[in-house]
């Protein structure tokens, strides 16, 4: 008799429990209830009337602490640099030149001569990288060759990140690493068909004491990258 009870009092509270719980997890409830699963969604808890609340003045997100202002602008206090902020050695200028071939060379040509197939199918063609031997007639088109070529490398680096004129920002398809490879390698052409010209001997500055230190071996690659910056 008392474990027949026993166990009837067992049941009772589990059924008690089981309604109990059902009771609380009302599909009804649980679905209106105020949540912010939706980006941009309205809603009256605070003033302006979204969920999505504002960054912190400061925020920086994960993995985009960028502290060297020379090698993620090109720039030092505001000034195109003409130093490379990383190492380079001849893989890099390896892939400074497959990157040129896939996104510089359709506008600049595979010389730097600015005379990429979109010149050929009558676009407006962009200054060249390298000294011509028939340069153009016109007085503007020929200052802006001029200065092209002899821009710093942080020039060419910071076009590539924000863009300049007709040419659009490629920060979204090249990386920080590869845009100064890509720079390098235009220095590279700049030696190769400038020889004894004055641009190519700045270029010979800039490229051969990097080149000297990846040749030492990689402590003197950071010591020559810290010094220059």
């Amino acid at each position: 008799m008392r474990f027949s009870q026993y166990k009837l009092a067992k049941l009772f509270a589990t059924t008690a429990v089981g309604v109990f719980a059902l009771v609380g997890c009302r599909k009804e409830d649980m679905s209106d209830q105020p949540k912010f699963y939706k980006p941009y969604k309205e809603t009256a808890i605070f003033a302006d009337g979204t969920s999505a609340r504002p960054l912190p003045p400061g925020t920086v997100a994960r993995g985009h602490l960028r502290l060297e202002e020379d090698l993620y602008t090109g720039k030092v206090g505001g000034k195109e640099i003409d130093y490379f902020p990383i190492p380079i050695a001849e893989a890099d200028l390896q892939r400074g030149q497959q990157k040129f071939m896939i996104y510089c060379s359709l506008c600049h040509g595979a010389k730097g001569d600015g005379q990429g197939m979109i010149v050929k199918r009558g676009f407006v063609q962009p200054p060249s990288f390298v000294r011509l031997d028939n340069p153009p007639t016109d007085p503007a088109q020929r200052e802006r060759n001029d200065r092209v070529r002899t821009s710093p490398v942080g020039h060419y680096y910071d076009v590539i990140t924000n863009g300049y004129g007709a040419m659009f920002s490629h920060n979204d398809r090249v990386s920080v690493e590869d845009r100064w490879r890509i720079a390098a390698y235009i220095r590279a052409l700049q030696l190769s068909q400038d020889a004894g010209s004055a641009p190519a001997a700045a270029a010979a500055e800039t490229v051969a004491p990097t080149a000297q230190a990846n040749a030492s071996g990689p402590e003197t690659n950071v010591q020559n990258v810290d010094k220059n910056r």
